[in-house]
Formats: structure tokens, sequence, C-alpha cells
């Protein structure tokens, strides 16, 4: 498949799936545990008949190996959907998992002992302002809007702190799933799509922990207003239809980025997941009018630039026009 067509898939289907994700939140905040059911069990469906061949192809990495991944991947997606009812808006939300490249370096220091250029180090220093940045900018709506009620207020900055704990939690976690996925293709060898199926499929019987919430919102879907499905015609609640459509596309998204992994460098991987992400931040404050102030901007702009710091875009960029001058 041709790059472009992979870069449209990452593109179409991440930025069409925060959109729906948060049309779910805006409506049931607490939804985060059945929509991370709901992608798990699709993608696990998807994987056993096409990658697991009905359980018939046995795994190229050790079985324990992704039990161990899965404890990660489990806890990192819940907790993640989990910050969205502690008092996180979505824009902060999307700032906050882009700090993804701090986390990874730091743990990658201390675990691997690895040492990086003065220009990596810079990086960190930038997306580590921008974030505290836009959290602080956050922290500050979040305590004016609760003194306008004195009795929720500490309530309400206490959960807001523990939804910026959560997600704290969650990136190191995450980057540390990496580390351990570095491993463990350094050792038997890339198998990316077996490893999506496997991250999916084990988690599952965890969700009966969360059973109880996973019903609760179900029911509550299904007394949302009925929406007719353009061209199919079909009647169903409107919250189901938004749920299905980030299930699908959350899909698509990671099935974008599997391709592009396969057909680009990681450097192209690391810059397009990064614009993404840029374009979803921008239609989410734009179209649903979240808060956002000119320090956010600047936050932003911090994170994102020291995104693309750290995959020596510049360098790349820079030596390109160098030889195209030679030439």
């Amino acid at each position: 498949m041709h790059p472009a067509v992979a870069v449209g898939l990452v593109f179409g289907g991440c930025c069409s799936n925060v959109v729906f994700l948060e049309l779910l939140a805006r409506e049931f905040p607490g939804c985060g545990n059945i929509v991370t059911f709901s992608q798990f069990l699709f993608i696990a469906v998807e994987g056993f008949i096409f990658e697991a061949d009905f359980g018939r192809k046995r795994p190229a990495i050790p079985i324990r190996n992704y039990f161990i991944m899965v404890a990660m991947f489990f806890t990192v997606s819940v907790v993640n959907n989990y910050a969205l009812n502690l008092n996180i808006a979505m824009p902060l939300h999307m700032i906050f998992r882009s700090g993804s490249l701090i986390a990874s370096m730091a743990l990658g220091i201390i675990i691997l002992k690895k040492r990086y250029s003065v220009s990596k180090y810079t990086s960190i220093a930038l997306v580590s302002l921008g974030i505290f940045t836009c959290t602080f900018m956050s922290a500050k709506q979040v305590a004016s809007e609760s003194s306008l009620n004195q009795e929720d207020g500490p309530q309400a900055f206490l959960w807001w702190l523990l939804g910026i704990a959560a997600l704290t939690f969650a990136l190191l976690m995450s980057a540390r799933m990496g580390i351990f996925q570095e491993t463990l293709y350094q050792k038997y060898g890339k198998h990316s799509k077996e490893a999506l199926f496997y991250n999916h499929a084990l988690p599952l019987p965890g969700f009966l922990l969360l059973a109880p919430n996973i019903y609760q919102h179900a029911v509550l879907f299904n007394q949302s207003e009925l929406f007719q499905v353009p061209v199919v015609g079909l009647t169903l609640p409107i919250m189901w239809f938004y749920l299905l459509m980030n299930v699908i596309t959350q899909y698509v998204c990671i099935r974008g980025v599997f391709i592009l992994t396969t057909e680009c460098t990681s450097l192209t991987v690391t810059l397009v997941v990064t614009l993404r992400k840029f374009v979803s931040l921008i239609f989410s404050i734009l179209y649903f009018q979240n808060p956002f102030t000119g320090w956010h901007w600047l936050g932003t702009a911090f994170v994102f630039v020291g995104t693309l710091m750290y995959t020596e875009v510049w360098n790349s960029l820079l030596k390109k026009r160098r030889r195209h001058k030679e030439q």
C-alpha cells in the first residue's frame, strides 16, 4: 500500500476518533470503560480471525511476555480513558499524552542507561515546559470555575488533581511498556500485528471487574435519542452510533499506523503521529469551543516544537537541502 494512503488512514481515523470520543464524553463523562471495552473487543475479534487464524497460528513471541505487556497496556488504556471522568478537558488530555517522548527518554536513561545529544535534552525541556504551562493554566480555570460554587469548589479541584496524577501514571507506564516491547522485538523480531491482537484479546477478562459500570452506561446509551444512520436507514440510539463510529475509527487509526511502520521509517511515523495530534487538538478546540487561552497556545507550541526536535526533523530537512544544493 502506498504510504500516502496510510497517512490518510492515520489522519482520517485518529482525528475522527477524537471527535466521536468527545461527543461520547460530553454526554456521559464516565463512559470511558465502555469505550475501551468496545475497542478491545472489536480489535480482538478481527485479530482472532485474520491474525491468529481462529487460534491455529502459534505466536512468534512467547505468550508469557504478552501477559506482562498486556497488564501494562490494559492499565494504560483504562487509566487514560478514566482520566476524562476526573475533570480533565479533552485538549489537556491530548497535550499531556503528547509528553510520551519525555517519559520514554527518562526511563531509557534510568533503565537502559542510554545517553542523548544536547538537542534531545533541549526537546525534553521544551515539552516539559509546554505541558507544565497548559496544566497550570487549566488548573487556574478549574479553580476559577469551582469558586463559583464554594461547596463543590475544593472537591472539583481535588478531582482534577487526581486526573493529572492518573495521566502522569499512564504516561510513565506507557513509556515502560515501550521499553519492554523494544527489548522483545530485539530478541524475537518485529511482530506488530501479532502484538496488536494479543494486547487487545488477553485483557478482555479484566473487563469483568468493570462490568457494572459498562452495563450502567449501556443502559444509558439505550435511553439516548434515536438517530437514523444515513444511507443505511438503520435507526438506533445516537450514543451507540457514536460508539460504533469511535470503534471503527480507532481500528482505522491503528491499522494506518501499522501500515506506516512497514512502509516508512520510524522518523516519518513519529512525525505523522505528531502532526495528527496537533490537527486533532486544533479541531477539538475550534469545533467544541473548549476553553483555550494564549498561554495554552504557547504551551502547545512548546510541546510540538519539542517533539519535532526530538525526532530530528529539522536536521533531516537541512541535510536534504544540502544534498539538493550539492547536486
